[in-house]
């Protein structure tokens, strides 16, 4: 089972906030093992990202993530933004391509220095882009591509939302936790869902939801869903109580899984596991309340086809609701694209 992944959000609305971005990355880098050379890659990725935020974007916020919690050691830097956007992010993404009279390396320094770099962007309602710099060159997910955003609501330290993957070569073991309110005690509630749930993620979701539930006795409570997704036999299992929105994608209409009222930790009338069989070019969105259901990826051409973390950071920034923590985690298996 591998750690928590672990996330620190930054407004990029002051021209600090680059070296602040560049440090925590650099911090963030060197935790999860990279090299040298590649830890001086990822504070280049952070500087030119930060910095094209600053001059560009409206709204604009960067998200690190330390890797190994979705299964491989390495630093995602994910950057958000309701600016003016992009009609070509292919030419905007080459070196030497500049739109402000500048040389022009930033956004193609960026996509060279990343060994995984996806960017989605509309013009007039911003853009979301991802780079990736890993530890090493071993890939133990194998076809599994895990994103996720997860940030508390403005003016809180610790975000009441959490999440946690367990992922096997054909399988994976997903769970979304809310805490009640947000804050310290709705953190500490999340965590012991998160705690609750590694030790029993090779168990069917709803052993894992009853223990989970157990566990939060004594807790704030939380709502809390979990999913089993099979690949090889494009099926998924899920079990959840309370307000986590469950999503499965790609087919030809948007599939909502179930969840039963309640809060895990103190009211749980019935739990019960659902399944479902997953199109042929599936994908899995888990969110909490803290974004709304009214989202529809069909509103975004192509987006679909993104990297999940792309996924996650548009549906995170058109849906948010602003007055909550947010999660929101994507899974795919590339077997089935």
């Amino acid at each position: 089972m591998s750690p928590h992944a672990l996330t620190c959000h930054f407004p990029i609305d002051d021209p600090s906030r680059v070296a602040e971005v560049r440090r925590a990355a650099a911090k963030i880098a060197r935790d999860e093992g990279l090299t040298e050379t590649a830890c001086s890659e990822a504070e280049i990725v952070a500087t030119e990202i930060a910095t094209n935020l600053l001059k560009h974007a409206t709204q604009g916020e960067i998200q690190l993530t330390n890797l190994f919690g979705c299964g491989r050691p390495g630093i995602e830097i994910l950057s958000i933004d309701r600016g003016p956007g992009m009609s070509d992010i292919d030419r905007c993404s080459r070196d030497g391509f500049s739109s402000a009279g500048t040389a022009g390396t930033g956004l193609g320094a960026v996509a060279r220095l990343s060994d995984e770099f996806d960017a989605y962007s509309i013009p007039g309602k911003g853009t979301v882009l991802m780079s990736r710099i890993w530890a090493s060159d071993t890939n133990p997910i194998g076809s599994w591509s895990v994103g996720a955003v997860a940030a508390p609501i403005r003016g809180e330290e610790v975000s009441g939302d959490n999440w946690a993957i367990h992922l096997e070569p054909d399988g994976a073991s997903l769970i979304v936790a809310d805490g009640l309110g947000h804050g310290v005690l709705a953190a500490e509630a999340s965590q012991e869902a998160v705690t609750a749930f590694r030790n029993y993620a090779a168990d069917s979701p709803v052993v894992a939801l009853d223990q989970v539930h157990r566990r939060l006795r004594g807790t704030r409570g939380a709502a809390v869903a979990i999913a089993a997704i099979d690949a090889a036999r494009s099926k998924m299992r899920y079990a959840g109580i309370g307000n986590i929105c469950g999503v499965i994608g790609g087919g030809p209409r948007m599939q909502s899984m179930v969840s039963h009222n309640g809060t895990a930790g103190h009211e749980a009338r019935k739990l019960q596991e659902f399944s479902y069989e997953l199109p042929a070019h599936w994908t899995v969105i888990m969110h909490s309340d803290g974004i709304n259901t009214s989202w529809n990826l069909d509103r975004y051409p192509g987006l679909i086809h993104r990297h999940p973390s792309i996924i996650a950071g548009v549906v995170y920034r058109d849906a948010s609701r602003n007055r909550d923590d947010v999660c929101i985690v994507v899974v795919r298996n590339s077997r089935n694209r």
